[in-house]
This record gives C-alpha cells, structure tokens and sequence, in this order.
C-alpha cells in the first residue's frame, strides 16, 4: 500500500529533554526550505486530556493554538521555525485517545465487542496520526513521541508505528534521538547507551532507519561506524548532534549533516530545490553580533522552570535581533518583590514585563512592581494576568479605590475592577473551558498598538477566565488608562494603555504565542524598542 502523504516518526531513547522538537522542527525546517509542505505533531503519553491542567513546574507552558487548543510546549517550536500555524490535530495525548475509544464504545461503535489495547488503542492513535496527512494540505507529517522508548506508557504509540511501518512500508520512516555520552575518567564517548536503546526498539518490532546522536563532543568515523554496525543503520545515516548554544543553529548543524538529504532519499523524494536559508542566516547573525544590549526584567511566579514563560523567552531572542540588539532577560519572582527592595530589583532595568498566571500567590510583588515602573517611567509591558495586574494597580494608586481588586483573588471587594466573563460563570469543570483561541481586536488610532500593529483590526490568541470590568471604563478614563484595543463584537477590553507614560501596555491576550523567527512579533518589537530608547 502507498500514501500520498510521507510519514516521518521521531522517537527518543536513553534519557528525555534530549531535544526531540527541536530536531523535529529542524528537520521540518529543512524540508520546508526544499519545498515541500510539511506539519509536525506531537503525541504525549499522559494521561491528562491536556496541559491545560497541568502546573507549569510540571510540563513547562500550556502553549494555545488559533483554533483554542491547550497543548504542548513543542508546539511553539514548530511554529517559530516553519511559520505555520499549528491546529487542535497536531497535539494528541493519551487521555484524549482512551477519552474517544471510551466514547465509541458507549455509542456501540464496536458492536459488543471487547475493546482492547491492539487494535482499538493502536487504531485511534493511527487514525489520529494520519488526520493531518489525509487533509490533502501537507506532503510530510512529522510525529514526535513523546517519552522515552521503554516507557510503559510509550507503548501503544511505538506499536501504532510498528504498524504503520507495516501498513505502509514506502511511506514511513523512524528517526530515533539518542545520547552519545561522554565519560570525562575515561575520556572517550560511549556508545552502549544508544545500542541499549536500539534494542528496547527493536525488541518492540522497530529497526530505525536513522540515528541523530546527541553529543558533547565531535563524533569521528569510528564511532559513526560502530553505532552503524551494531545498530543496523547505513553510516551515513547516523547523524551527529552537537550541544548548541542556540536551539535556531540546529537547522544549520542538521543540513551540514545532511539529515535532509538522507530523509528524502529513504523516502524516495527528489531533492527539490537548494537549501538556501537566507533569513534564518540573517536572523543568527544578528542574534550573535548585537548593537547593543537591553536590560529587561521578566517578573513572574513560576520563575525556577523558565520553560513556563518558553514563548516570552523566545519571544524576546526574535524581537531583539529584529532590533539588532541582545536582551538579557532578568527573572525575578514575584514572591521576592516588596515595596523594600523593588527599587533594588527593577531599578537598572530598562524595561520590565509582568507575565501571566493563575492565582494569588505573587500577586502583590507583581502589583509592587507596576507600582514602581509606571512612577518610575521605565517601559511596561504586561501580558494577560500582568494585565489584569497593572488595572488593579492603577485603581488602587492612581484613583484611590484601596480594596480594588480581581475576584479571581477577592470575590468580596467593593471595586472588582477585575472579574469573572459573563459565559465562565456557570462553568465548574476546569480543563479546556477557559476563553480559548483567536479573537479579533480593534485598535484606537494613534495608540501604542496601533502604531506596533500598523493596522486597525488584529486578531490574537487568549486563555483566560477574567475580564476588565467595564462598569468602570469611564474612571480608569478620566484618571489616564485607556482601552486601547477591544473585542469589536463583544466590547471585552483586549489592551490598556497609558498614553502620558513613554510606553505602558497591559495585553488580555498572549502575543508571544504568535511570534516567530520570520515575523517577530509587533508588541514584542515595539516593547524592545521603547527599552532601548529608555536605556540611552
């Protein structure tokens, strides 16, 4: 049997964090550079419907799709790299796959009969990997399992591929990432690990087709030839991956490696077009020779994983080579923050973003904060909660409504100037029911965002459950915030401004969801900026 659609799978052995997405990215990069459509997907083997629930010292970020998905942080990879938006089919979890089996099942789809790992699981997972192929949009669907080979939970995954290597033997291929390490009291690298971990594949029915060895150090013939021997792959096709100090030169690394090349002959697809690169060149030389250098603070409470603000970071990386200049993120808790020491902690900063979160814990060194920024006429930028924050802030401080508040935090307070949305009020179950997605926002002529946009309507991804109370609009007005930006259909206020300060914007939505290596993103650009004047 033969596909229209090339199937490529990237599974992980010896240990996790070995960089699976950015090798998939990578990999996608590089075929995309070729010409040919591709998409990556991710399966997780959680049992969570998604990482919507899960705590950011957990899983790292919940990254959100324009259609409202909640799913994994790799997701961002793929899109800062191939510029193409990702949908609810490239992020699959366990519990979603077991949710619609069971599902089935109760609507009598399998007519009485007992359902069962193989073929039930293993047909829903299948079905699931082959959605994004079978839409006629993309000629290589890239899967990348989650875990580790070996891991119980991986299981029902690495046997769908077994199958599908059977189903489709022309049209599928293994890549599998393992590590190379080096032993320092020996001073030689091991190969062991990576045979053990060829083996568990193999023991489940998969022969990868190729190697990318993660490494600390260069790996010559011998050892290429070693892993080759015993692990029953051609030579060429195991691929080095040296530790990068920027995840964006791993497409560079990979294409010298000539990954791409060994993909699509395994594939049977001509080479296309040269790999050129022109952009992403311009993009790392500028990331490695700055201009200069900005000083900005991300103030947040999950601050000991940075991956929980992974998008911002990165955000950050784009918009400063956009602006020839390097930022050095500074991360402060927002725990550690208090009228004492905020002088100290922000005062060098030229710049200051307040992220976004769920509860009370932080909250007041993160108002503190915006306190001390917004008197202070340092540039502010914050982000969903860090929004909702300053609004608080500029209540309590600037009108004079003491127990102004969120009723996220005080349901009681006399001026909830932050509140539940109208369609959450009802809703008790937590996953998956936040406002989720991509809405549109109209922009005020001559604002700060409409000058960032350049445009009047924009359309932007959310997670969130409160709102501005717009009870209140007109007194937040007369004092000096304006709402900037607003939903055109429902009048929900997406951005406040306030326009006597040099650059203070507080956005509902998450615009580091949208940026990209090729289109860094406008507020992100715009903040930079104002950072820079404000450092000179």
């Amino acid at each position: 049997m033969s596909n229209s659609t090339k199937y490529i799978f990237v599974t992980g052995g010896v240990t996790s964090s070995l960089g699976k997405g950015i090798i998939s990215a990578s990999l996608a990069k590089l075929l995309q550079e070729r010409g040919y459509t591709v998409t990556i997907q991710k399966l997780d083997p959680y049992i969570n419907i998604d990482p919507g629930t899960l705590n950011p010292y957990e899983h790292g970020e919940c990254y959100v799709t324009n259609d409202g998905a909640e799913t994994d942080l790799d997701l961002g990879h793929y899109e800062r790299f191939l510029n193409v938006p990702t949908s609810q089919s490239n992020n699959v979890t366990t519990g979603r796959i077991y949710q619609s089996v069971m599902d089935k099942e109760r609507r009598g789809e399998f007519l009485g009969k007992t359902v069962q790992v193989i073929p039930h699981i293993t047909n829903e997972i299948k079905e699931r990997i082959q959605i994004l192929g079978k839409s006629g949009d993309y000629e290589i669907v890239i899967t990348e399992i989650g875990g580790t080979v070996g891991d119980i939970e991986s299981l029902p995954y690495i046997e769908s591929v077994r199958q599908m290597m059977w189903e489709f033997p022309d049209d599928c291929l293994v890549v599998h990432l393992t590590l190379v390490p080096y032993l320092a009291a020996a001073g030689e690298l091991k190969t062991k690990p990576t045979q053990h971990s060829v083996k568990a594949l193999l023991e489940v029915g998969v022969q990868p087709d190729i190697l990318v060895c993660r490494t600390e150090h260069p790996l010559d013939n011998s050892i290429r030839k070693k892993i080759a021997r015993f692990c029953n792959v051609n030579p060429t096709a195991v691929i080095e991956s040296i530790d990068a100090d920027s995840i964006y030169k791993v497409p560079l690394l990979m294409q010298h490696e000539e990954l791409d090349k060994v993909v699509l002959q395994k594939l049977d697809l001509p080479a296309k077009g040269a790999i050129e690169l022109t952009a992403w060149k311009n993009f790392l030389d500028r990331i490695e020779n700055p201009k200069r250098t900005v000083k900005i603070g991300l103030v947040g409470k999950y601050i000991e994983l940075k991956d929980s603000y992974k998008s911002i970071a990165e955000a950050f990386v784009h918009a400063g080579a956009f602006n020839e200049c390097e930022v050095d993120l500074k991360w402060i808790h927002s725990e550690k923050i208090t009228l004492d020491n905020v002088a100290e902690e922000l005062g060098e900063l030229d710049g200051v973003l307040v992220a976004p979160g769920f509860g009370s814990r932080g909250i007041r060194g993160k108002i503190t904060s915006i306190q001390y920024v917004r008197e202070n006429n340092i540039p502010f930028f914050g982000i969903c909660l860090g929004m909702q924050c300053a609004v608080v802030e500029f209540a309590r401080n600037v009108i004079g409504w003491n127990d102004a508040h969120t009723t996220e935090i005080s349901e009681d307070c006399d001026h909830p100037v932050i509140t539940i949305m109208e369609e959450q009020k009802k809703i008790m179950d937590m996953g998956g029911t936040m406002r989720l997605g991509a809405y549109k926002c109209k922009l005020s002529a001559g604002s700060h965002v409409a000058e960032a946009y350049n445009q009047e309507v924009v359309k932007e991804r959310h997670r969130h459950r409160y709102e501005f109370n717009n009870k209140y609009m007109a007194e937040f007005e007369k004092h000096g915030m304006i709402a900037t930006g607003k939903n055109p259909e429902t009048g929900l206020v997406e951005v406040v401004e306030i326009p006597e300060h040099p650059w203070f914007v507080g956005a509902q939505f998450h615009p580091e969801y949208k940026s990209t290596v090729e289109n860094p993103h406008p507020l992100f650009i715009a903040f930079v900026k104002a950072s820079m004047k404000n450092a000179e």
